[in-house]
């Protein structure tokens, strides 16, 4: 039945089959909201940005790039969505150091903003080694509050799931969860990936491009593993949802976005389902930072 339902909406391949691949293809720096308008800051934001700190950490012989606002523990790690950089954060980011007086690190994924980038098919696991990778040269191996739009809730997941005690607390803002990626819904997007594979080896190679075709490589195997991890029980985390979802052309798909994302919120203790109302996937850290803000500092009063 799923199948058949997103079968009426194959005109919405593109944008559909680049959220399932990246969760968020955002190629300019300025999100749009949800009513297709560019999306600038809130004006209750800090009128002067906190200074940060920039480290380069190499791992697995390649650079990556870090951004640090000092502060005291909880750590906030903010993770972007693919095919955007740190600077996706350059507003919620002083806003949250302001508002909490916590560290605040950003960072670019491998292949992504100033970091270098890897060859070969990419994998949550090298993303994982990664983040770790900088978080320990940076000393924040504890205490850890993640923040992490879109495809960084697969990072989130395996990061948190491998690393016991190091993540106190987690909010997902728009983010993949492992209960929306059904075999069901695998299924019913393989053609459309497929399609989305061609279109994009028949254009030029950009960096954003070889990004989108590194996620391509055995897309539905890994995305079945991702299916079956669970968050862990003695972590608590957030999930807001974007009200129009990624997928703002295709009800169907919207559907089991929202459905996912309610069954993660439900299925364990200490998490909590946060819908944005007047929010897209890309724009909502700007056009709701108080969201945001307000679901992290619900988790660090649970842990402080």
């Amino acid at each position: 039945m799923v199948k058949q339902q997103i079968s009426l909406r194959r005109k919405a391949i593109t944008p559909i089959s680049a959220v399932l691949l990246s969760a968020s293809l955002v190629a300019c720096a300025t999100p749009t909201n949800a009513s297709g308008t560019s999306a600038t800051a809130s004006t209750s934001m800090p009128s002067t940005p906190a200074a940060s700190e920039t480290r380069k950490v190499t791992n697995a012989e390649h650079e990556l790039v870090f951004h640090v606002i000092d502060g005291k523990s909880p750590a906030l790690v903010l993770d972007a969505g693919g095919g955007l950089s740190s600077l996706y954060w350059k507003d919620l980011a002083p806003r949250l150091a302001k508002a909490t007086g916590s560290k605040v690190v950003t960072y670019d994924r491998a292949g992504e903003g100033e970091s270098e980038e890897v060859s070969g098919p990419w994998r949550v696991e090298n993303a994982v080694s990664d983040l770790e990778a900088g978080l320990k040269e940076l000393g924040v191996t504890k205490d850890v509050v993640l923040v992490s739009h879109s495809i960084a809730g697969e990072v989130a997941t395996n990061f948190v799931t491998k690393n016991p005690g190091w993540v106190s607390g987690a909010v997902l803002v728009d983010a993949n969860v492992p209960d929306f990626f059904t075999d069901e819904m695998l299924t019913a997007f393989a053609p459309m990936v497929e399609e989305q594979r061609t279109a994009l080896l028949a254009q030029p190679s950009t960096k954003k491009n070889r990004q989108l075709l590194a996620v391509m490589v055995d897309y539905a195997p890994a995305h079945r593993v991702f299916h079956k991890l669970s968050w862990p029980k003695d972590v608590p985390v957030t999930a807001i949802v974007a009200s129009q979802t990624p997928f703002a052309d295709s009800p169907a798909a919207a559907e089991l976005w929202r459905d996912g994302q309610a069954r993660f919120a439900q299925a364990g203790p200490n998490r909590k389902h946060v819908v944005a109302e007047n929010t897209s996937h890309e724009g909502i850290v700007t056009e709701r930072p108080d969201i945001i803000t307000d679901a992290v500092d619900d988790v660090l009063k649970t842990i402080r």
